[in-house]
């Protein structure tokens, strides 16, 4: 068994975490390598599995990935997860279908493409802040945080972004800088593990690379429960899902459910390694 662990060319070698995915599918008789998903020398035809790890550029080279999803597609190389399942997590407009299956998520705002890009008329009058990012994002990327009154700030500076691209506008909640965001991590639809993930005092992203702080966390049943429920939502197999949101009062605000590329936290959590390769030994079967 011959599987390519996807990363990107600024990962050549995948993360630190991600690396220690090698030794490990070795002791199970599975050949892995680090694999540039863009890089025009691989023969896709030489590995039995790609599996999507570090393609952290994606969302900066959107029609170049929407092509190679669709020559992997044609070639017939099976994906983990599925190449159906990263068509529609990459655009984070599957909120709105979630939202429909009575998932609270965070007060969001769709916006389509437009040439008349105009916040005071679809923004809330109660949202005294508000966050703006394109639906096809990762890692803060093309975010800003804005106060209500400087809506026409935002309406330029996104008109061309607005133009080409959906939006997601959402209600800044201030909850994000004193609870942080929990990360609630499944491996073959099964719970896993759980990480809180505070900004420094006076940011808004808990990304690492920001300075935000990151713990491991033991969520309540009751929450766990949920995020299974938002898991289960997606048809067939997943190989990992990270459901992302604010716990408030022990209620789960969605933000978004990572399936393409997400940090797996495998150095917070004793054990996670070991469940996220038996994870793939069983899905490849």
């Amino acid at each position: 068994m011959k599987i390519a662990i996807l990363t990107c060319e600024k990962l050549p070698d995948l993360t630190q975490n991600d690396q220690l995915l090698i030794p490990a599918l070795a002791k199970v008789n599975i050949a892995a390598t680090a694999v540039i998903w863009n890089d025009k020398t691989v023969n896709w035809s030489d590995f039995d599995y790609l599996i999507f790890r570090n393609t952290w550029d994606y969302f900066e080279k959107e029609a170049e990935f929407n092509l190679w999803l669709k020559l992997i597609e044609q070639l017939g190389i099976k994906t983990l997860n599925s190449i159906d399942i990263i068509k529609k997590n990459k655009h984070k407009f599957y909120l709105r279908e979630i939202e429909k299956q009575g998932i609270k998520i965070l007060p969001t705002v769709f916006l389509d493409k437009t040439d008349k890009l105009d916040l005071d008329k679809v923004m809330p009058a109660h949202w005294k802040k508000a966050v703006i990012k394109p639906a096809f994002s990762a890692g803060s990327y093309q975010t800003e945080v804005f106060e209500s009154k400087e809506a026409q700030r935002i309406n330029t500076a996104y008109k061309k972004i607005a133009s080409e691209k959906e939006l997601l506008l959402q209600e800044f909640m201030p909850e994000i800088q004193t609870l942080g965001e929990t990360s609630i991590i499944f491996f073959n639809k099964k719970f896993s593990h759980a990480v809180n993930k505070k900004p420094i005092a006076g940011d808004f992203r808990i990304q690492v690379q920001f300075g935000g702080q990151y713990t491991l966390v033991h969520p309540k049943a009751e929450l766990i429960e949920k995020a299974q429920e938002i898991v289960n939502s997606f048809a067939g197999e997943l190989l990992y899902a990270r459901v992302d949101g604010i716990v408030i009062d022990n209620q789960l605000h969605l933000m978004e459910v990572e399936c393409i590329e997400p940090d797996l936290y495998f150095n917070l959590s004793k054990g996670s390694l070991e469940r996220f390769v038996n994870a793939i030994v069983d899905l490849i079967k």
